[in-house]
């Protein structure tokens, strides 16, 4: 095996119907359960119905190593990477050689496991997602830069091709660790926490066409905050009945900005928790919340998009004065004072056609 794997009996490779799968209900990557470079709309039939408060245990697929740029072959696309057949899964193969209707001039890059509908969701809920668990399937991820995409388009890839940075994983001392080679074929590498989390968490939008799959919006989506790891919780405006959700565009690690295009994109097995917030309560607890809305046991954190970065920070910064006078009293211009004076405001991504914008609002601050 090529220098910097794992050795196979080092990690469990997590093929569909195989190893732990902990939810009440469990929602395989077939390809006839998955959306392809478009996100679920009110059109849609659920590929499975939970009521709330049940858990499923989703299979997910990242979308490298799948690609047409990449010969849509993902045996012979890792197998130039050292990988061997155990660790390539099954129903990447089968997803890639399958007929499914997603066409690469129209249609987005993202795998979408769903849609998973909801019992009792209805516009003006808030679903929310909580993540349960995350467990890495393959021990590698790729990093992709691609023409004319990421924070500069006009300058990389260097030369005429586009880029796939290959980036096993390593052991280190406290687990696991994402690893980069400083040049093609180097043996010294640079080596980072992984931080598993899904890039793409979202609820159907209304009407019968899907959206393409990479700009976020209200409903969600493709917004790349690397906060939701294991224990966040993401919260969404329902915008149809029974609220269709769906997972995907796993990562094992991603820096904010995710300025090449991709992060370290790997398939990721998830277990989730479904439960609806009546609208009624939601008004109380969060405001009017007009899109994503993030909560973890320090912070609540809302989000701003925009295909304008300004206007996704100016976005963000109202989203997070909705939020301090809804929940905790605050007048508009203190709320605004307070969060220049305490809130971080971060970029989440740069490279999905719409820009994202998140707010840390450290919870402790004010429930004091």
């Amino acid at each position: 095996m090529t220098d910097g794997l794992l050795p196979a009996t080092a990690f469990e490779v997590l093929q569909p119907g195989e190893g732990d799968r902990p939810g009440d209900l469990y929602l395989p990557a077939r390809a006839d359960q998955v959306l392809w470079g478009r996100l679920p709309c009110a059109a849609d039939e659920p590929v499975l119905t939970v009521r709330p408060g049940q858990t499923v245990t989703v299979d997910t697929l990242s979308h490298e190593g799948l690609l047409e740029d990449q010969g849509r072959d993902p045996l012979a696309f890792f197998a130039r990477h050292g990988v061997p057949r155990c660790h390539v899964l099954d129903d990447a193969v089968a997803l890639a050689a399958s007929a499914h209707p997603r066409d690469p001039a129209t249609d987005g890059p993202h795998v979408v496991t769903g849609p998973i509908a909801v019992v009792g969701a209805e516009p003006g809920d808030l679903l929310t997602i909580e993540v349960l668990r995350l467990t890495p399937r393959v021990p590698y991820g790729v990093i992709s830069n691609r023409h004319g995409r990421g924070a500069l388009p006009g300058e990389y890839p260097v030369g005429d091709a586009n880029v796939s940075v290959f980036a096993p994983l390593v052991e280190a001392a406290d687990g696991l660790a994402g690893s980069i080679p400083f040049f093609p074929g180097a043996e010294r590498s640079a080596r980072f926490p992984i931080a598993p989390f899904l890039g793409v968490m979202g609820v159907a939008v209304a009407g019968g066409e899907r959206p393409h799959s990479v700009p976020p919006g209200a409903f969600g989506g493709n917004i790349d905050v690397k906060l939701l790891t294991e224990g966040a919780r993401l919260h969404l405006p329902v915008q149809v009945p029974g609220a269709l959700a769906y997972v995907g565009d796993p990562h094992f690690a991603q820096g904010d900005g995710e300025v090449a295009l991709t992060a370290m994109e790997a398939s990721l097995r998830a277990t989730l928790r479904f439960t609806v917030i009546p609208a009624e309560r939601a008004a109380v607890e969060f405001g009017t919340v007009a899109g994503p809305l993030i909560e973890t046991d320090e912070y609540l954190v809302p989000t701003g998009l925009s295909a304008d970065l300004d206007e996704a920070v100016a976005n963000c910064v109202r989203a997070a004065i909705e939020l301090l006078t809804a929940r905790w009293g605050m007048d508009r211009s203190h709320a605004l004072a307070y969060l220049s004076a305490a809130t971080d405001f971060d970029i989440s991504q740069v490279v999905d056609l719409v820009k994202g914008v998140h707010a840390r609002i450290r919870k402790a601050d004010l429930d004091g």
